[in-house]
């Protein structure tokens, strides 16, 4: 049955600016613009690149704004221009929030690049709210079977991730550095593909070791060690620069390593030899729509099984300290 459109009030939670804390408030019910929907939020993911707009690491332009880029929803209301026929289904929103479509990346399928684009919970209001509007283009529908709570992470966590594990090519001895969402998802992922993971945490942190080796890698340590034998590629999950010439010393000739967040500390100098033969450092921005159909598609041929905390509304701030501080294995999800 199809819910009616709703009017006046909803909580929100709202960014004011650096420094200060988070506020649950009460806004107007936002209305869909043209080629736009209207979301009733069934569950946002918390992410830590949230926490890097908290920080100022990643700064926001305009101010108040509502935060969360792993939103979940279904469909009240379509605005003008809309391809029509998607109240009620239940979508998914990313980071990546609108993007011009004519530049030179859009046209050529690299629309992560959009020097235009707008990014969800940064440059448009997310989904730390009750309800939410967002560009029809970038709202993709959620594969059966994936109660909205287990869905978000696979928005942001998941995407990221798979782009990210798509620029290690054929590489079979992953290394994963900060095993978190994004981490527990990919592992699952890669070693469905056949590959060998090699997971690598916190110093001490036992918690997320046990939890990798749980979910198939075979070998777990801290960040600083070494992986008993040379990996093909390793992805960066930790915002931490040190880590890229540790990684670089623990790949084999030819090998890559992939940066995997939008924000990094600086990487300290290294000597060449750690990138001779022809080993690689990149990075990944953002995501593409086709790196949300892909990766949305083979989430339940795997399957994908997200492992959740779930926090309401008004303890966003809560979790967001709770991802800080490293207190839950997987991912942090937001129920309003």
């Amino acid at each position: 049955m199809t819910e009616r459109v709703p009017s006046g009030e909803m909580r929100a939670v709202l960014f004011d600016d650096v420094g200060q804390p988070l506020r649950l408030a009460s806004r107007p019910i936002p209305e869909p613009g043209p080629g736009q929907l209207l979301l009733r939020v069934q569950a946002c993911g918390v992410c830590r690149t949230d926490l890097h707009l908290l920080d100022g690491e990643v700064t926001i332009a305009e101010k108040p704004r509502v935060l969360g880029h792993q939103i979940v929803g279904t469909v009240l209301s379509e605005g003008s221009g809309t391809a029509g026929g998607r109240v009620g289904e239940q979508v998914g929103v990313p980071w990546l929030g609108w993007t011009c479509g004519k530049c030179a990346y859009c046209t050529s399928g690299r629309e992560n690049l959009c020097p235009l684009a707008l990014f969800t919970g940064r440059d448009i209001d997310g989904g730390m709210a009750e309800y939410t509007v967002a560009d029809e283009r970038f709202c993709f529908p959620i594969p059966p079977g994936y109660p909205s709570e287990a869905a978000a992470p696979l928005l942001c966590a998941g995407l990221i991730g798979y782009r990210a594990l798509k620029m290690c090519g054929e590489a079979h001895r992953l290394g994963l550095y900060g095993f978190g969402a994004s981490a527990h998802i990919l592992t699952q992922v890669a070693r469905w593909e056949g590959r060998r993971v090699f997971a690598f945490t916190r110093s001490g942190d036992e918690a997320a070791q046990a939890f990798s080796l749980e979910l198939g890698a075979e070998w777990a340590g801290g960040s600083e060690e070494r992986p008993p034998e040379p990996l093909d590629a390793a992805i960066i999950f930790a915002p931490v620069g040190a880590l890229v010439p540790i990684a670089l010393d623990a790949v084999a000739p030819g090998g890559s390593v992939v940066c995997g967040g939008i924000y990094m500390s600086d990487i300290p100098s290294f000597p060449y030899s750690s990138l001779w033969e022809e080993r690689v450092v990149r990075s990944v921005a953002n995501l593409t729509r086709r790196d949300g159909e892909e990766m949305l598609a083979l989430a339940p041929r795997v399957p994908v099984h997200t492992r959740v905390t779930t926090y309401p509304l008004e303890q966003a701030a809560a979790a967001l300290q709770d991802l800080r501080m490293g207190r839950f294995t997987g991912a942090a999800v937001l129920v309003p």
